[in-house]
């Protein structure tokens, strides 16, 4: 860190040009043919990685044929739901569907900014919240193009950017390391959790989730609802991101004047998504447990039953739920999945005492996984905390318009 100031004391002291990022860079305006493109190459929306994890393979092929060309070094960013935080540095060339833009340096500012200092700019929670600030749409916000090259951007002196990058890379291979490993026993939780809750002749009954309880759905709100103190209230988007298997407390609460005019679920309810990018994602769950009834979201449906909600909660997540539900999404361009079919959905109810039992194991395992006061990932958590500080002040300068102004 002394090395990076030291260098920024020699080359600008005085802060650093500020650019509009539109006047440095472009959206992508070359094609590629899908026939050119094959799972590596070409990147979807659904397969870029939430919170800045890069992407993985495409698991189908492109829906048209002709499709926005990315290059090696272009930033990709995922321009729905930008609070997923979906962003690539591109290592190779390939294609990419509309819900994806390609940002390219323009070619006369190539030696004044690099691809991956541009990357760490665009990848940083600042930028994010700027994005989401100027979204538009509530079932499904999407980046505004036009406001996202207006985000104004520092350029340093390249020495400067070079010795950053260096450091926010070293950062982000430390971070990567942990995640992996947490990543590992997650999926040594999954597969014992699916063992667990398979009941494999054990005579434990198995119903349809329509018989075992009823489905009720919310009622619309908006962002423009939120207040600091009011009706407690669950989104739709927030079970992606703020919430586990279980909650007895809200992130977001809305007017207390909409109160009249909302549904809610109670103790107990399952509160499940019905919208998303992909099929996996419609169907993804809470419990809640809190003292009071809480606002849902008319993209959630409260599933109200007499079982453990716990125990409910956990089913939800097993690769046998995932699958069943499947068959019941409409799989146009949001995918959304159909209440009438979610109701022939089959779920295990053993005795009560076995639905506790198997709870108390599982919430042992999703504490060691997940818990984030404790073990691995609080390690991980502090790590993303520290980098994230030091990211934040590394990438921040003084514009020196500001200076000659003064």
């Amino acid at each position: 860190m002394s090395h990076i100031a030291d260098l920024i004391d020699e080359h600008c002291p005085g802060g650093v040009d500020h650019f509009r990022l539109g006047s440095i860079c472009r959206y992508s305006d070359t094609r590629v043919g899908a026939s050119e493109l094959d799972g590596s190459s070409f990147v979807g929306v659904d397969n870029l990685l939430p919170n800045k994890a890069g992407k993985a393979d495409a698991s189908h092929a492109p829906n048209t044929a002709r499709l926005t060309a990315y290059l090696l070094g272009d930033v990709l960013l995922g321009n729905i739901r930008p609070y997923l935080k979906k962003v690539w540095l591109a290592s190779s060339a390939g294609g990419c569907s509309g819900d994806v833009l390609a940002i390219r340096i323009r070619d006369e500012y190539s030696r004044r900014i690099t691809p991956a200092f541009l990357y760490y700019l665009l990848s940083s929670d600042a930028f994010f919240a700027y994005n989401m600030q100027h979204a538009k749409g509530a079932k499904m916000p999407r980046g505004d193009k036009r406001a996202i090259l207006d985000y104004n951007i520092p350029v340093p002196p390249s020495e400067v950017q070079r010795e950053i990058v260096s450091v926010l890379d070293s950062f982000t291979e430390l971070e990567a390391e942990l995640e992996a490993e947490l990543e590992a026993r997650r999926r040594q939780y999954e597969h014992y959790r699916d063992s667990l809750m398979g009941f494999a002749d054990s005579g434990v009954q198995w119903k349809p989730m329509g018989e075992v309880g009823q489905f009720l759905r919310g009622r619309r709100f908006t962002k423009a609802d939120y207040v600091d103190k009011g009706v407690p209230c669950i989104h739709y988007g927030d079970i992606y991101t703020k919430y586990g298997t279980t909650t007895s407390s809200v992130a977001t609460h809305v007017r207390r004047d909409l109160a009249t005019t909302l549904r809610y679920a109670e103790f107990g309810d399952v509160v499940m998504v019905d919208v998303g990018e992909t099929v996996d994602d419609v169907g993804k769950a809470v419990a809640w447990l809190g003292d009071e009834p809480v606002a849902i979201h008319d993209h959630c449906f409260a599933f109200r039953h007499a079982m453990n909600p716990s125990f409910v909660s956990h089913y939800l997540q097993t690769s046998a739920y995932r699958s069943a539900k499947a068959k019941y999404v409409a799989r146009t361009k949001v995918k959304t999945l159909l209440m009438n079919g979610l109701a022939k959905v089959l779920i295990p109810v053993p005795p009560d005492e076995e639905q506790e039992r198997i709870v108390a194991i599982l919430d042992s395992f999703d504490d060691l996984v997940n818990d984030l006061s404790s073990g691995l990932p609080a390690e991980v958590a502090t790590r993303r905390k520290q980098y994230e500080y030091y990211r934040d002040k590394l990438l921040t300068f003084d514009d020196i318009a500001d200076a000659v102004t003064e």
